[in-house]
C-alpha cells in the first residue's frame, strides 16, 4: 500500500513537471533562444517615436566623470603606496 502511494505520487509529480515544461509561453521562436517578438504596434525604427529614450548627453557624461575621478583617486593611492609602502584608502589623508 505504501509503495503504491509513493509510486503514484512520483508519477503525478513527473506528469506535473512535464506539463509545465511543455507549456506554451506565448512566443514564436525563429530559432532556439531567439524568441523576442515586439508587441503589436511597436515600430521598426525607434528613433523619433514615443519609444525613443532621448538620453540627455549631460546625464550620460556623469558616468564618464565618475570613472575618471575614481581612476584619479586610485592613481593617488597607488603613488602613495609606492612612496611609503602603506596603503591609505582615504585620499584626503594622502593630500593632508
Amino acid at each position: 500500500m505504501r509503495k503504491s502511494i509513493l509510486t503514484l505520487t512520483m508519477a503525478l509529480g513527473a506528469f506535473w513537471a512535464a506539463g509545465s515544461a511543455m507549456a506554451y509561453d506565448g512566443t514564436n521562436c525563429k530559432e532556439p533562444g531567439v524568441c523576442w517578438e515586439p508587441k503589436p504596434g511597436y515600430p521598426e525604427k525607434i528613433a523619433g517615436t514615443r519609444y525613443d529614450p532621448k538620453h540627455d548627453p549631460r546625464e550620460l557624461d556623469k558616468q564618464r566623470q565618475a570613472i575618471e575621478a575614481m581612476d584619479k583617486r586610485n592613481r593617488l593611492r597607488w603613488e602613495h603606496f609606492r612612496k611609503t609602502g602603506k596603503f591609505v584608502y582615504d585620499v584626503d589623508e594622502i593630500r593632508g
